[in-house]
């Protein structure tokens, strides 16, 4: 009973095609969800130049234009939106059949960006492949990645998913593996993304309860004598808890602390757009991993909270999509547009939450809004694929109308 209620699929319930109907006059892309990931992409592109205008100030970026980044985050949306529609046009049984090997060259790409030589290093962190006029994250393709193989998974071994050896024991080698190598570069929040869509995969997928508290204990146990072993993330976590502290506001919890204030300037309406004095060389990646805060003070909590709606919305539609595929017997399409969801609204959550100060400080951006090419790419292909998984259930459905 509990496989089926997690597969959305009533227990005892019968694998066949539901009643619902479609009309011929209904779309076949998801036209609500298209409009709310497009306002997302351009309030982001919007908050990007005015979050990066200030950076040719600083010796670092002296020699950028103040356009610099906006040009190159419009290009990586024009590229996403190509890659995007390329992914809608491949069919869901194609997916499938390359998840293991776009989990496999997921893999390999994590071990050349290890080379050196190879992998671009930046602030002591081994994380791009450059080709000179783009810069590629293997990180961020993983996420895309791993969703598909887990999904492909726990189709493959729906009959095993209660059994350790069988069921269990094979994923979670294979996300050790890759946990293994984002802690190289190291890139431990991409670790933590790739970890939580993993469990939640498997567990939507059926694996038993004790199975899943077992692992949710031990990847517990595994982050936390990471943080232990590692003086640098220790004092994170206690930047964290006090970053207004006198020994930390100038060093681990420089980032948190004023991107409190960012938010404390905004107030209900903001200061306005523009009208940042944070991004002025006092926040850090303002652009990047902290460009809710720059949001927060220019155009206040009512845009902040807009915009957590919206995640909440394009997560909660991914699933119901995922729902409909499952009842449709599309469960291999169900799930990946459930890990899709569970992808994009965990790592909008641990931003949001890193930004406010809920969260330690954690080098993840806000999807389909930060700056990053190689996020943009996968987060586009993301939506894409979920909108696929709908647009075929449509047809389905249309079919058997």
């Amino acid at each position: 009973m509990l496989n089926s209620l997690r597969l959305g699929r009533p227990a005892g319930a019968s694998r066949t095609r539901v009643g619902t109907r479609v009309t011929a006059a209904q779309p076949g892309v998801d036209v609500a969800l298209v409009w709310v990931v497009g306002a997302l992409l351009l309030v982001g592109l919007v908050m990007v130049y005015s979050a990066s205008i200030a950076l040719p100030d600083s010796p670092r970026f002296a020699r950028y234009a103040p356009t610099h980044f906006l040009l190159r985050h419009a290009i990586a949306i024009a590229i996403a939106l190509v890659a995007a529609l390329l992914a809608f046009s491949v069919q869901m049984r194609q997916w499938q059949a390359w998840s293991k090997w776009l989990f496999f060259v997921g893999l390999v790409l994590l071990v050349v960006v290890l080379i050196p030589g190879v992998g671009k290093e930046v602030f002591g962190a081994r994380r791009w492949l450059s080709f000179h006029f783009i810069n590629l994250q293997p990180s961020e393709l993983m996420k895309l990645f791993v969703v598909l193989y887990a999904a492909d998974y726990t189709v493959r071994k729906q009959d095993h998913m209660h059994v350790f050896r069988k069921g269990f024991l094979p994923m979670g080698c294979a996300v050790a593996l890759v946990g293994l190598l984002l802690l190289l570069e190291p890139d431990m929040g991409a670790f933590v993304v790739i970890a939580a869509v993993a469990m939640g995969v498997l567990f939507l997928g059926g694996v038993s309860g004790r199975l899943f508290a077992g692992l949710v204990v031990i990847v517990g146990s595994t982050f936390a004598l990471l943080i232990a072993l590692s003086p640098w993330r220790r004092e994170r976590i206690f930047a964290y808890l006090d970053p207004f502290d006198e020994s930390m506001a100038l060093g681990k919890g420089y980032q948190l602390s004023h991107s409190l204030i960012a938010f404390g300037r905004g107030e209900f309406f903001g200061v306005g757009l523009g009208g940042s004095v944070e991004k002025l060389h006092y926040l850090p990646e303002a652009h990047t991993d902290f460009l809710l805060a720059v949001i927060g003070e220019e155009l206040g909590l009512i845009a902040v909270l807009a915009i957590i709606v919206a995640f909440f919305w394009i997560t909660r539609r991914a699933f119901e999509i995922g729902r409909q595929a499952i009842k449709l017997d599309r469960v291999y399409a169900g799930m990946v547009a459930k890990g899709m969801g569970l992808w994009i609204g965990a790592q909008a959550f641990i931003n949001i939450g890193v930004n406010t100060g809920l969260l330690p400080t954690k080098g993840l951006t806000l999807p389909l809004m930060s700056y990053g090419g190689s996020g943009i790419l996968v987060n586009c292909v993301a939506i894409a694929i979920v909108l696929r998984v709908d647009f075929e259930n449509k047809k389905l459905m249309r079919g058997a109308a």
